[in-house]
């Protein structure tokens, strides 16, 4: 009996196995893990530098850039690729005594929102940006 369930166990370990590869191999190739591939498109206008970004979803990313000169920070979400007018978003914070002053663009758009712009010399930022449901942002850059 004890060498009736080896095989047992052995035989169903290598349909489970077997079954495994035969899954895997025939995943279609929509389920890889799709990245976040905007790039920034210049949207703040001249002297403005990215310093940071953070990807919205999959679907596309938002871009933080400052203006030495100035003193402001710009923020605007890209899509992925352009494409139908979808709701998108971008908000830009900054941080005082513990209280945000938030900027922001939202509608309907088929590439990006913003640019929108905070006088950031001296303060740490926060910056926002959704793409339909997709949301992405983060904090920091102080100074």
């Amino acid at each position: 009996m004890l060498k009736l369930s080896r095989r047992t166990t052995t035989a169903a370990a290598l349909t489970v196995l077997a079954l495994a590869g035969t899954a895997a191999a025939t995943a279609p190739a929509s389920a890889a893990t799709v990245k976040a591939t905007a790039t920034y498109n210049g949207a703040c206008g001249t002297g403005y530098k990215v310093i940071d970004s953070t990807p919205v979803g999959n679907v596309g990313k938002v871009f933080l850039t400052w203006n030495e000169s100035t003193g402001k920070n710009c923020a605007v979400t890209i899509r992925n690729a352009p494409g139908a007018k979808t709701y998108m978003g971008v908000e830009l914070n900054i941080i005082t005594d513990h209280e945000s002053t938030p900027v922001s663009d939202t509608g309907q758009y088929t590439s990006y929102a913003g640019p929108v712009y905070v006088n950031g010399r001296g303060y740490c930022t926060e910056w926002y940006g959704v793409i339909g449901t997709a949301t992405g942002g983060d904090s920091g850059h102080c100074g």
